[in-house]
């Protein structure tokens, strides 16, 4: 009898949006004794450092439409079917026992290579619209399983609510003690996701140091901004006297959630997750560029059950901003009461149910 282990081929784009419940998927596999290789290109491959070690790295060559110049663009096709002719040799001689994507272009060369060598394969998607590629590949996958229910799905297409895998660091601090708002120290996280957010790097430092002086003063803030933004969001921070940590991105982000009494952010997926996970209140702007609104789609849940404050971007200024923060931070039994709301909100078996689907399809490709 063989000893080889099982190997799954995880397929994922450049993006904390992506990459996370990505990692969630790998760690609970390795868990099950299965060999994991992550298939990604060279912009992935920058946010796997907190991957296990043991998860093998493959960098593929993909491309997007959405960033480049013409000739940029008119190459993407031909640097796409070389990830694909990669891909499809070494899956040829490896014969992977299931490949999951997780959306992005990079996710391409993996799994149009299931595709060519009939391989168990699926897709997950995060968001409440399905992504470009993840759309694309719908119909020639097994199973397409959701992280945001109801989804918006092509004609045709079923897909399989499954919650969105949050990481174990995520998980360790799953329905961490809240302790609501009140005279003493209190802590702020301001997310836009993995890329950061100039909006809330434009809005949001304003916005605290307009806050009534009994409240700022408690105040010390985690603030993700993007690199080229970071030194004047932390001077307007330093300017106003406000404690503020400013960082491209926070490696330890559960840690900082979980101390929070209030978290602004993104509604990106893998944000909502972790903030329904965790257990906070939270004031979502959804990117109101996001291909068919999917991040307004993303919070809808927590913002129906009580647990988020949803303000679209174009209505996002100082004024709103600081309304808004002043009700959660002055009212301890309303934030509390949000946070049990975003609790309910949580899919904490997202990761086993999807770890079920990966092996349940693995064993029908062996029937």
């Amino acid at each position: 009898m063989s000893g080889r282990k099982p190997l799954l081929v995880i397929a994922a784009g450049g993006t904390g949006g992506h990459m996370f419940p990505a990692q969630a998927l790998a760690e609970a596999m390795l868990r099950r004794g299965w060999r994991v290789r992550l298939s990604t290109d060279a912009r992935g491959a920058r946010y796997t450092g907190g991957f296990p070690h043991s998860v093998e790295i493959e960098q593929v060559s993909s491309a997007t439409f959405a960033r480049g110049g013409a000739l940029s663009r008119a190459l993407v096709p031909l640097r796409i079917a070389g990830g694909i002719l990669a891909a499809t040799w070494r899956m040829w001689r490896e014969r992977p026992d299931a490949v999951v994507g997780f959306g992005g272009y990079p996710s391409i060369p993996a799994l149009a290579a299931a595709v060519i060598l009939r391989r168990p394969r699926m897709v997950h998607e995060q968001n409440g619209v399905l992504g470009r590629v993840n759309r694309l590949l719908a119909r020639r996958v097994d199973a397409v399983a959701c992280g945001t229910w109801p989804a918006e799905l092509p004609a045709g297409v079923e897909g399989i609510p499954t919650g969105n895998p949050v990481r174990a660091a995520v998980f360790e601090r799953a329905a961490s003690p809240y302790i609501a708002p009140g005279d003493y120290p209190m802590s702020l996280l301001v997310m836009g996701g993995s890329q950061g957010a100039r909006i809330l790097s434009d809005v949001v430092p304003g916005a605290i140091a307009a806050l009534p002086a009994e409240i700022r003063r408690n105040l010390r803030v985690s603030h993700q901004a993007r690199p080229e933004d970071q030194d004047r969001v932390a001077e307007a921070y330093s300017a106003s006297g406000i404690d503020a940590e400013v960082q491209p991105f926070f490696r330890d982000v559960p840690r900082r959630m979980s101390e929070a009494q209030l978290v602004i952010s993104r509604a990106g997926a893998s944000s909502v997750a972790d903030i329904s996970i965790i257990g906070r209140p939270s004031i979502l702007v959804p990117f109101a560029a996001a291909t068919s609104d999917h991040q307004s789609a993303n919070a809808r849940g927590l913002v129906e059950a009580g647990g988020a404050i949803l303000i679209p971007e174009a209505r996002l200024d100082v004024a709103t901003l600081v309304a808004q923060m002043e009700m959660v931070l002055t009212n301890p039994e309303g934030a509390e009461q949000m946070a049990r709301a975003a609790l309910s909100c949580g899919k904490p078996h997202a990761t086993e149910t999807l770890v079920e689907l990966v092996e349940t399809l693995s064993r029908k490709g062996k029937a």
